[in-house]
């Protein structure tokens, strides 16, 4: 059985400062080793930012080709959301590169209307479920979370993934519903959860407490922290998860149904 080394880095960001953001982040990876995945928060160049005809990117642009590159030199994956324009739109895009320069991306598919992410930003129509070294990892972002249909396992002849990734910029004011939302995705779906959150003030004075969490197949906490800036690798095993799914399989049991996309 296989195991998967994932690194979460739980930091403050500068608000939409891309050069100062990009230089503080690849002083953080350079210094990370024995990873295979690394997790960086929601919209980390810039701060979860409603400001996007400035700060928007295209796919060959400066972020991008940063991630390919420092995943090339890293050697591991690299994840994180940044804001992307296409085609006349802007999305809160999830990137997924892999390093022989390989991307996958997914665009936050519940945007954050009380925010008015929604007024700026055009929402996603499919999930990505990314594979590596046989293990399968559904990539959502921060708002999702409070979707369990979105993330919700399909019956199926096995669960459709292993893994569920949040990157986020989550505050502090309504952290009881990330820590409990997390555990709660980790349960219902019988996966392994990271939840990849920024610390800190953003430019609109909204504090975030971090509260980074990953969580076993059963609902048990295995890493969280707040308040700080940390980095922090965790190892999950197959066995493990596969040993969980046998002697507990709740997923067999579950609702039929399709996602209309």
């Amino acid at each position: 059985m296989s195991t998967l080394s994932v690194t979460a880095i739980q930091t403050g960001l500068f608000w939409e400062d891309k050069p100062a953001n990009l230089k503080m982040l690849e002083s953080k990876i350079d210094s990370i080793t024995g990873t295979e995945v690394i997790i960086l928060p929601e919209m980390f160049s810039t701060g979860f930012s409603m400001n996007p005809e400035p700060l928007a990117e295209t796919m060959d642009g400066e972020t991008v080709l940063w991630m390919k590159e420092l995943a090339a030199k890293k050697r591991v994956i690299l994840t994180g959301s940044i804001i992307i324009a296409e085609d006349g739109h802007y999305y809160n895009r999830l990137l997924w590169v892999l390093p022989n320069g390989t991307l996958g991306y997914y665009d936050k598919r519940h945007l954050f209307s009380y925010a008015g992410e929604d007024e700026h930003y055009t929402a996603g129509k499919k999930r990505l479920i990314a594979s590596v070294k046989g293990w399968r990892i559904n990539l959502q972002i921060c708002y999702d979370l409070r979707f369990p249909v979105w993330a919700r396992q399909t019956p199926l002849e096995q669960p459709e993934y292993d893994v569920l990734i949040y990157v986020a910029n989550w505050p502090q004011r309504r952290n009881t519903a990330w820590k409990t939302l997390l555990q709660a995705r980790a349960i219902e779906n019988q996966c392994y959860v990271a939840g990849v959150n920024r610390v800190g003030d953003d430019g609109n004075g909204i504090y975030h407490s971090g509260d980074s969490m990953i969580i076993d197949p059963l609902g048990a906490v295995l890493y969280q922290k707040a308040e700080e800036e940390d980095i922090h690798t965790i190892t999950f095993n197959k066995e493990i998860l596969a040993d969980i799914r046998a002697k507990f399989p709740f997923w067999k049991d579950g609702d039929s149904f399709l996602l209309e996309r």
